[in-house]
């Protein structure tokens, strides 16, 4: 890629794992001069999305799960802006500002790295009803959320209100679902030793999944496990169901199966992020940018993407499947992000492009403390061992040594003391009570 005089301005749309991979990668392989890098995201941070439901059951600080971006990335520019609009053929993003105006960003080499937002599903009452569980403000939410409504149900007297509050349901069968109601069931449980008036089996627990399986991204047999090891945990699991509706917290399922639940969790899969549509990048049918091995846009010299929001073709697979594309994950968009590193330095210092190719290394999935499954190197793995492989991976994969430490000093503590299980839910609504004694 021929320059012209002076540094390239690199672009690079999101702060995620593909956007904060790349940019580091950047960082310590740009020399002094060659580029600019720019990173914009609506968020000052880095959200490291495996370790959210341990956020949310109290075994790790919240702020140890984001890794700040202005102190790793030391040697970019990092603007806390959405994206609203691409136009490539201009060089030109559109972004909007905290203060809801807009201002256009010039560049010479544009990587997008948006990423995927929750796939909403037209179910009444959704809307109204339900939250996701992506980012730390959901996962935090979520724990305040559930430890409240066993305070409020400890001061009801109506039977049919305490059952409602009582009741969470959980939609989508993936590692999100799946590992965010594992932890969260196990802090409940463990909360209602301090309440004179629950015990834990007055808690109901539901997982909602439209597949006859759970787990997909691990081998059938370790799914039917987790069911099984769900299950004896009270939980009721419902495979092959549709959600029907919602509204106002009354939940009807396809199979005519219907109650009432105060806390609806939506993890029921992804898509990539709806910017992309108000662009003039090449998408496929669901909306991703059609990428090259090489993590180029097709057709579109200076323009790179991969992660979940890019179709990146899966070389480990195209035998089987011409058009297989690599699934939207973590582990997939950390390792892209090192290739696209490295190619786009090299597409600037015009030496040859590496493909991407990967080798599936397994998955691994918390179900609270002390319990998971895993399917690593083909090998099986169930309980105590599964869990702690899944720390062990993860804390190896967090960005950053400071997060690192910061992670094991939290689990360490966790070992010696019991978890904390207090509710702060006034923190959704802070000015509640100063606007209360106003009108007093």
């Amino acid at each position: 890629m021929a320059q012209k005089s002076g540094p390239a301005r690199i672009v690079i749309l999101g702060g995620g794992y593909l956007g904060l991979y790349t940019a580091l990668g950047l960082q310590r392989k740009l020399r002094a001069g060659e580029a600019s890098v720019t990173v914009i995201d609506p968020q000052p941070h880095m959200t490291y999305q495996p370790f959210l439901p341990e956020a949310a059951g109290g075994t790790i600080e919240p702020r140890h799960v984001v890794v700040p971006l202005r102190r790793v990335l030391k040697r970019c520019h990092i603007l806390t802006m959405r994206v609203v609009k691409i136009e490539h053929a201009r060089r030109t993003v559109t972004v909007e500002k905290p203060d809801l105006s807009t201002t256009e960003i010039e560049y010479d080499v544009l990587v997008v790295a948006l990423g995927s937002v929750a796939r909403v599903m037209p179910v009444p009452g959704l809307a109204e009803q339900g939250i996701a569980f992506r980012t730390i403000g959901e996962a935090i939410y979520l724990r305040n959320h559930i430890l409240s409504k066993l305070d409020e149900a400890a001061v009801t007297d109506d039977p049919e209100r305490r059952r409602k509050l009582l009741t969470f349901t959980f939609v989508g069968g993936g590692f999100a679902g799946i590992e965010a109601l594992g932890e969260l069931e196990d802090m409940a449980r463990f909360a209602t030793r301090y309440y004179e008036n629950i015990d834990a089996s007055d808690l109901r627990w539901v997982l909602v999944e439209a597949a006859g399986r759970i787990l997909p991204e691990v081998r059938e047999s370790l799914g039917v496990y987790t069911v099984l090891q769900l299950e004896k945990r009270g939980i009721e699991v419902y495979l092959s169901t549709l959600a029907k509706s919602f509204e106002n917290g009354h939940v009807v399922l396809s199979d005519g199966t219907e109650f009432d639940s105060d806390t609806i969790v939506w993890t029921a899969g992804v898509k990539a992020n709806p910017v992309l549509a108000n662009s003039d990048l090449p998408l496929d049918e669901r909306g991703r940018i059609r990428a090259t091995a090489e993590l180029q846009v097709v057709g579109m010299p200076g323009a790179w993407a991969a992660g979940d929001n890019a179709a990146v073709p899966d070389l480990a697979r195209i035998g089987e499947d011409p058009n297989a594309v690599t699934p939207p994950n973590a582990q997939h968009a950390v390792r892209q992000a090192k290739r696209l590193a490295a190619n786009l330095v090299a597409s600037l210092r015009d030496k040859p492009l590496k493909p991407y190719r990967h080798k599936n290394i397994g998955s691994v999935a918390s179900l609270g403390l002390h319990k998971g499954v895993a399917d690593v190197y083909n090998i099986k793995l169930k309980g105590f061992i599964a869990w702690a492989a899944h720390r062990g991976y993860h804390v190896a994969r967090v960005p950053t040594f400071n997060r690192k430490a910061r992670v094991v000093a939290d689990w360490l503590l966790g070992g010696l003391f019991r978890r904390e299980v207090i509710s702060m839910g006034q923190i959704s609504n802070p000015r509640a009570e100063f606007a209360r004694v106003s009108e007093s």
